[in-house]
This record gives C-alpha cells, sequence and structure tokens, in this order.
C-alpha cells in the first residue's frame, strides 16, 4: 500500500498534466462547446469562443502596443520575458461559480507597458485583442494601470500552455477571469471604453469579483 501510494504521488504530475493538454486540445476542436463544461484536474475549465485557435510560440509570437500613443511598440516573446517580472498569487473566480485558490500568476505588469509607450493626453482607456481573431476586452485606464493587473508569461509557476491563453494573456486579478483575455495580440489606449466579447453579450464592462454581474462571490484582491 505504501509503495502504491508512493507511485501514485510520483505520477499525478504527469496525469495532470496529460488531462490538461488532452482537455484543452480537444476543447480547441470541440464545435459543440461541451468540453467547456468539464474542469480539469486545478478545477480550471476551457472556454474559447473561436472554432479553432493557431497556436503561437517564441519564434512567430508578436505582442503590439499601440492607439493613442506616443511610441507604439511590437514586443516578441523574448522581449518580453526581459523586462522586469512580478508574481501574483490570488484566487481564479469564474463568473460562472467555479472558483481556483491560490493561483500564481506572473509577467509584466501592464503599466510597465503604457508607461514605455507614453499614453497620450486624450487615451482613457485600454482595448486588448487576441489572435484567436475573435476574442477582445477593455479597461478603462486607472484600472490598466493598477498594479495586480499584468500581461502574463507564466501560471501556477510554468510557461502559459496554449488551453490557458499562452504564450501570453492578460490577468486582471481583481476582476471576474472573463477580463484576462487569452492568446493576447493587441493592447491600443483609446479614447473611451469599447464593451468586449461579453460585454456585448450582457456582461458588466466593470467586473469586480462580488461586486458586478449580480454575483456575491469573496473579492479576489
Amino acid at each position: 500500500m505504501l509503495g502504491l501510494g508512493a507511485a501514485s504521488v510520483a505520477v499525478a504530475p504527469q496525469l495532470q498534466r496529460g488531462l490538461e493538454s488532452f482537455l484543452g486540445s480537444a476543447a480547441d476542436r470541440d464545435p459543440t462547446g461541451l468540453t467547456q463544461l468539464l474542469p480539469n484536474g486545478g478545477g480550471f475549465r476551457y472556454y474559447s469562443v473561436a472554432s479553432s485557435v493557431p497556436h503561437r510560440d517564441g519564434t512567430d509570437y508578436r505582442l503590439t502596443v499601440d492607439g493613442l500613443v506616443e511610441r507604439p511598440t511590437t514586443y516578441t516573446l523574448a522581449g518580453l520575458r526581459a523586462l522586469p517580472q512580478t508574481r501574483i498569487v490570488r484566487d481564479v473566480q469564474c463568473v460562472t461559480g467555479w472558483r481556483v485558490p491560490d493561483t500564481p500568476f506572473e509577467g509584466v505588469r501592464l503599466s510597465l507597458l503604457l508607461e514605455a509607450a507614453g499614453v497620450r493626453p486624450e487615451g482613457r482607456a485600454v482595448r486588448f485583442t487576441c489572435f484567436d481573431g475573435t476574442y477582445s476586452e477593455s479597461l478603462t485606464l486607472p484600472q490598466a494601470r493598477r498594479d495586480d493587473v499584468l500581461v502574463a508569461l507564466r501560471m501556477q509557476d510554468k510557461p502559459l500552455s496554449h488551453a490557458h491563453g499562452g504564450p501570453a494573456r492578460l490577468y486582471v486579478a481583481p476582476m471576474y477571469f472573463y477580463k484576462s483575455a487569452k492568446w493576447l495580440s493587441g493592447i491600443t489606449v483609446t479614447s473611451r471604453v469599447r464593451p468586449g466579447y461579453w460585454e456585448e453579450r450582457g456582461y458588466d464592462v466593470d467586473a469586480w469579483v462580488g461586486r458586478s454581474n449580480g454575483r456575491s462571490d469573496t473579492p479576489t484582491g
């Protein structure tokens, strides 16, 4: 029994990674959306609003920062990794009800990228687009400049997988997880907030956990 227990502990991480890989791949090709209802061992569910999402890695990933800025910039994955990294550990809360506690995210503070680009005086908000070709999100400029808003490159102390929005995603720690856009490819400073994909379908634009969308979840930050 002790031997079986030790063996289970040894193989559990491999089984977990295999399950995540399987569910992520299946969800990426599932026209029914049923796989989105299945949690993996870590409690996450895989959501995509596109029929398929291309894979990007260090060879072809690009993130543009443009719009109402003085210095439009395009970052490679290596360029983002070379910038100062911030690690945040918070609960992840989905507006549909599931929650994953104490989840580490690590990446570049969005405020640092905005500062480097030089936001023009008429800039009031930030719009985010994704290389799935469909998803979008927005934040006000004060929200985007918070210390707990990242362009995340790592989750649970390992590089972001494709299924979790890799190689880079937005992470907005104090808001419901739909604000944390996966497969991030564009950051555009705008003169006003433009509702994102789910806001156009009835979700709140300001998505503070426990204070929006008619829910009373415990705040995440």
